[in-house]
């Protein structure tokens, strides 16, 4: 680590000697390992190592970048070079800045050091275990496949303002889908888990029972007549409706009037119970990290406090074009790439009920467990998507559903959020979005 962060700094000196007046390096290195298995038997184990750079230049204002996935001496000099002489035809823009803070987060628990040293032997068994297990059932007919992954990060960002970060971090996860038949009938089901430390995966015995019932669970579905009526969310679903609020508070949507959200901070959006939180400071977190993607210190921020929108996601160019600050949301797809603007772990808060009392409370509606299409639509606020789950008549789960719409516009949605459940699990966010259970009042459900 030591050498990689010389050899930020020297690059960035670089940078300014070949003339720009401001330069950032972002520095990334990584392993990634992919093991698939079918039938007991290894389909293929990919093992993935590579490191680069991103190189940002500033010249009067404007604004160029280049990489390089070869760190050696003439490739980054070549890349400097390209920055710099594009920058130089580049538009100027008053908004081209660096972040100057210098202060990082403390966030416990991004690295485990044990991963990389277990066996491979170790890896390829806990995939088969769960496949062998998920299979017991003699319900259970066939195995789409099991899975094991992990990956390995570091990252050193320099720039100009004399700002120097590093972060190290891990990840690794597991999981197996299979397929249940009756008849003619063919319905699949998988579970998976993932955490930053091997030590905190779920029992495999756990993963898969839930993969096995819930292919099992979708036999049988039942048709329901086009009605209004309750759509209880499950966790898994949630994203669909977090993923509309995410992008309608994307500081640079608002600034292109590409938000139905814009127009509305400090006013209420959704019901009392409806808090929802960004959170890059999360202890073991899926998306936490110590600086976002150009260098600004993470935090936990309130993005909707009790219904009323408290705030929007900013990198610091978007937040200078704004008048605002970075809110530590500058995203990063590695080294290649830009900083746009992006979640950390974003999740509703839990409520107080228990997830069974959501459905007891509940005369007729829709437990929903999987949704297709977009979800809410950032710019005009509009929801609808395909979906499918559970029926629920007289407070109890009566059959399995497919093949249903779901719609409605947001306002409706989350000022009708009229329970919240206690059973958030930050780990099982879908793309760094995650929910507890919550139930919505009344929505359009189309049937037959």
């Amino acid at each position: 680590m030591t050498e990689c962060r010389a050899l930020a700094e020297h690059l960035v000196r670089t940078c300014l000697k070949k003339g720009a007046d401001a330069a950032e390096v972002y520095l990334e290195t990584g392993r990634n390992l992919s093991i698939e298995v079918r039938n007991g038997e290894i389909e293929t184990i990919q093992e993935a190592s590579g490191a680069g750079a991103g190189i940002r230049v500033f010249v009067k204002g404007r604004m160029a970048f280049s990489s390089s996935n070869d760190l050696g001496e003439k490739a980054l000099d070549d890349a400097v070079a390209r920055a710099v002489d594009y920058a130089r035809i580049a538009t100027a823009d008053a908004a081209n800045a660096l972040p100057e803070d210098k202060a990082m987060t403390t966030v416990e628990g991004l690295y485990d050091p044990s991963i990389a040293g277990m066996t491979m032997d170790v890896k390829i068994e806990l995939a088969k275990k769960v496949e062998k297990l998920a299979l017991g059932d003699s319900r259970v007919t066939k195995s789409d496949g099991a899975r094991y992954g992990e990956g390995e990060r570091e990252i050193i960002l320099a720039n100009s303002h004399g700002l120097i970060k590093s972060a190290r971090s891990s990840s690794c996860s597991f999981g197996v889908s299979v397929v249940a038949e009756k008849g003619e009938q063919k319905s699949s089901g998988g579970e998976s888990c993932g955490r930053r430390f091997f030590a905190d995966l779920k029992p495999a015995e756990e993963i898969a029972a839930v993969a096995a019932r819930r292919a099992i669970e979708m036999l049988d579905p039942r048709p329901i007549k086009t009605q209004r009526a309750a759509v209880i969310f499950d966790a898994d679903a949630a994203y669909a409706v977090l993923g509309g609020i995410l992008g309608a508070v994307n500081g640079e949507s608002v600034l292109q009037g590409a938000s139905y959200l814009g127009k509305r901070l400090g006013q209420k959006i959704a019901a009392d119970l409806v808090t929802l939180i960004d959170d890059g400071t999360y202890p073991k977190g899926p998306a936490s990290e110590p600086f976002d993607g150009e260098g600004v210190p993470t935090e936990k921020r309130l993005i909707v406090d009790k219904g009323i929108l408290a705030g929007f996601m900013y990198n610091t160019i978007v937040a200078k074009r704004a008048g605002a600050r970075s809110t530590g949301n500058a995203s990063r797809n590695g080294f290649t790439a830009l900083p746009g603007i992006g979640a950390h772990n974003f999740y509703m808060v839990a409520g107080a009920a228990k997830r069974e009392d959501v459905i007891k409370a509940t005369p007729r509606g829709l437990l929903l467990t999987e949704v297709t299409g977009y979800g809410i639509n950032p710019v005009n606020g509009n929801f609808s998507g395909g979906a499918k789950g559970f029926w629920i008549e007289d407070g109890k789960i009566a059959f399995p559903v497919k093949g249903l719409t779901i719609a409605a516009t947001a306002d409706e949605m989350l000022a009708g959020i009229d329970i919240v459940a206690d059973d958030l699990d930050i780990d099982r966010g879908i793309f760094g979005m995650t929910a507890p259970t919550f139930r919505v009042r009344d929505m359009q459900i189309g049937g037959e």
